[in-house]
C-alpha cells in the first residue's frame, strides 16, 4: 500500500504505515481539538499525516483511512480521552463517516442508525474533545454543534421547509418553480 520510501530507502509495510499514520493522526486531531468548533475533513487529515510521516500511498482514501482512524478510536479509549475521530468529517456534507459506529462500539454504547442523531452524538463528542484538549471556550463552557458545513445544510433545508408553497390564485394548484400556473398560464 505505501508508495514512498523512508529515510533509509526502505518501503514500510502496510501495517507499519498504518501505525505511523495513526500516531500522527492522533497528534493532528489533538491539535484540531484545541480550536473550539474546529473540524478537519478526511482528505485534509490524510494529506497531513502523509506529509508528516513521509509515507505516501496512491490507494484510494476510503480504502485505508478507516483502519487508521480505528486505531485512533481505540487509543483514545485506552488513554481515557474523548473520541478524537468525531472531529473528522466528510468534505461534501460535513458529517462523520460510517466508521463513527466504532466510536460507539468501543465505548460500549448502542449503535445510532439515524444520521441526525449520530451527528448530535458526534457534536457532543467534539465538545468533550475541545474541553479535554484545552480549546478556548466561550463563557458557560460552550455547546455541542454540528460541523459548519452540515449546519449550513440543515439551515437551508429548514428555510425551504418553512417557506410555504405558492398556490395559483385561480385554480389553487401548487405553482411550479417558474411561478406560472401550468393549468391557467
Amino acid at each position: 500500500m505505501p508508495t514512498s520510501v523512508g529515510s533509509d530507502n526502505s518501503v514500510p509495510t502496510a501495517e507499519e504505515a498504518r501505525e505511523a499514520w495513526a500516531r500522527e493522526a492522533y497528534a493532528v486531531l489533538s491539535d484540531v481539538a484545541r480550536g473550539y468548533h474546529a473540524v478537519i475533513t478526511y482528505k485534509e487529515l490524510a494529506e497531513e499525516i502523509q506529509e508528516r510521516t513521509g509515507i505516501r500511498t496512491k490507494a484510494l482514501l476510503h480504502n485505508w483511512i478507516g483502519s487508521v482512524l480505528g486505531r485512533v478510536v481505540r487509543e483514545a479509549h485506552r488513554r481515557g480521552d474523548p473520541p478524537l475521530t468525531a472531529l473528522v468529517v466528510r468534505t461534501d456534507d460535513g458529517m462523520v463517516g460510517d466508521g463513527y459506529k466504532e466510536v460507539l462500539q468501543v465505548a460500549g454504547e448502542p449503535p445510532v442508525e439515524d444520521a441526525l442523531e449520530r451527528e448530535r452524538h458526534a457534536a457532543g463528542a467534539r465538545l468533550a474533545c475541545y474541553r479535554h484538549f484545552g480549546a478556548t471556550l466561550p463563557a458557560g463552557g460552550g455547546v455541542p454543534a454540528l460541523s459548519p458545513r452540515h449546519q449550513a445544510a440543515v439551515d437551508r433545508r429548514r428555510r425551504r421547509a418553512e417557506k410555504p408553497a405558492q398556490v395559483c390564485a385561480t385554480c389553487f394548484v401548487q405553482l411550479p418553480a417558474t411561478g406560472v400556473c401550468d393549468a391557467c398560464g
